[in-house]
């Protein structure tokens, strides 16, 4: 059985929610059951963009892993996309017999049975400003499906009405840690950030949290961003 991957890179550092700063390779899956209004991976989303895709073994993909790392074993995130409509088993049984450790995020709308193998579920159902609608049934099912595994919390915030939105999420799942990050307006990676802009919306975030006596989220930035901008594969 073949991966649809629509990149591999790294090492570098994870930028984002429960593992933020850990040396990390990311395996981007490509394909989504999903179609977010303000999505910064759309290559590794729609269909247009298939032909950049690989299909790629487990080995082949445990492989360049290896050779990333130059055989040293660290973390791996699976990404998209959204790798759980894909069988990431496999690599996962792979890469942990040779000391690799796996983080998987995904939005919560596919369970797999692999996930119990993860070192890290990262679920991050999408607020209002997506245009998506969380299926609350299948989301259950994907934390069963975690059984002992680590699971976190990691929801990304453009407005009021994603931040109640939050708060409700959030009182649904009231023993996961809770990962709350601002988000970037612009995703286009040809078109710079604006790290003022960037910074005024993590004040934001801060004041509508913290300010307002709501001290359960850890509030971080888009490390990978604020570093790098939009620009890929880093």
């Amino acid at each position: 059985m073949s991966l649809r991957i629509a990149e591999i890179f790294g090492p570098t550092i994870q930028g984002e929610g429960a593992l933020i700063g850990i040396p990390t390779l990311f395996v981007r899956a490509g394909g989504c059951d999903y179609r977010c209004s303000w999505c910064d991976s759309l290559h590794a989303v729609e269909s247009r963009h298939r032909h950049g895709w690989q299909e790629m073994a487990a080995e082949a993909v445990m492989g360049r892993l290896a050779e990333l790392s130059g055989g040293a074993p660290m973390t791996v995130s699976l990404s998209g996309g959204n790798p759980a409509i894909q069988d990431f088993g496999p690599l996962i049984a792979l890469g942990r017999r040779r000391g690799y450790s796996f983080a998987c995020e995904t939005q919560g709308s596919v369970a797999r049975d692999w996930f119990a193998d993860l070192d890290m579920l990262v679920l991050s159902p999408k607020p209002p400003s997506s245009g998506q609608v969380v299926d609350w049934a299948a989301f259950d099912a994907c934390l069963a499906r975690a059984g002992d595994a680590p699971v976190s919390l990691k929801i990304v915030i453009f407005d009021e009405g994603d931040l109640a939105w939050a708060r409700g999420a959030a009182a649904r799942y009231p023993g996961l840690p809770l990962y709350l990050q601002p988000g970037n307006p612009e995703s286009d990676p040809e078109t710079p950030v604006d790290p003022r802009g960037l910074a005024a919306r993590m004040r934001w975030l801060v004041e509508a949290t913290v300010g307002r006596g709501w001290l359960r989220p850890r509030i971080l930035p888009q490390l990978h961003v604020l570093i790098w901008g939009n620009q890929r594969g880093v």
